[in-house]
């Protein structure tokens, strides 16, 4: 791979960190700016990313909590086993057990995420619910891998091992082989 791919493949990751925090210092900054000849503007530009910011996160964790959940119908495969299975073939019990407590506990993640997200907007002073939603977020979602990660350790027997990349792969994957299957994995 040259310099330049290299540096492509990482925009993502860098866009991903850098518009959250730029709309958190627009979202802090824009009632203290004077924009021209429209004096009003800096609190429009402030209500435009505040609702760019709440839109995205609550669509977001709401569609995240939406599809795990459905999947914890009775009747249903959990979408953790579903994706081990995809990666791993053939689970053992123990596994799919832990699978399905894990689906359970990202279900909890974006629950937490959605009502801490709404409860700080509608409390908390404003640069305090950015901070949350911009700033945190990412941080927070890292944690949970790293939690889920330490407790698989922890629990099970020679647990299953693979990369981000093999997860990234297998989710391209599906939706490559079967359209409208992304949604539901």
């Amino acid at each position: 791979m040259d310099l330049q791919a290299a540096a492509r493949s990482w925009l993502p990751v860098i866009a991903l960190g850098c518009v959250p925090v730029s709309f958190h210092l627009v979202i802090v900054e824009t009632g203290q700016i004077r924009l021209g000849l429209v004096p009003r503007i800096g609190p429009l530009l402030k209500l435009g990313f505040v609702m760019a910011s709440a839109l995205t996160h609550w669509t977001i964790y709401g569609g995240l909590l939406l599809t795990f959940a459905v999947t914890l119908r009775s009747g249903h495969v959990p979408l953790i086993t579903a994706m081990t299975r995809r990666l791993h073939g053939g689970i053992s019990d123990q596994l799919a057990s832990y699978t399905r407590r894990v689906t359970i506990a990202w279900c909890g993640f974006f629950a937490a995420q959605l009502a801490t997200s709404i409860t700080l907007f509608l409390f908390a002073p404003l640069v305090i619910w950015s901070f949350y939603v911009n700033i945190l977020d990412i941080p927070l979602v890292i944690g949970m891998f790293a939690a889920e990660y330490i407790v698989r350790l922890c629990c099970l027997h020679d647990p299953p091992r693979h990369s981000l990349s093999a997860i990234v792969t297998m989710i391209a994957d599906v939706r490559k082989t079967r359209p409208g299957a992304a949604d539901v994995l």
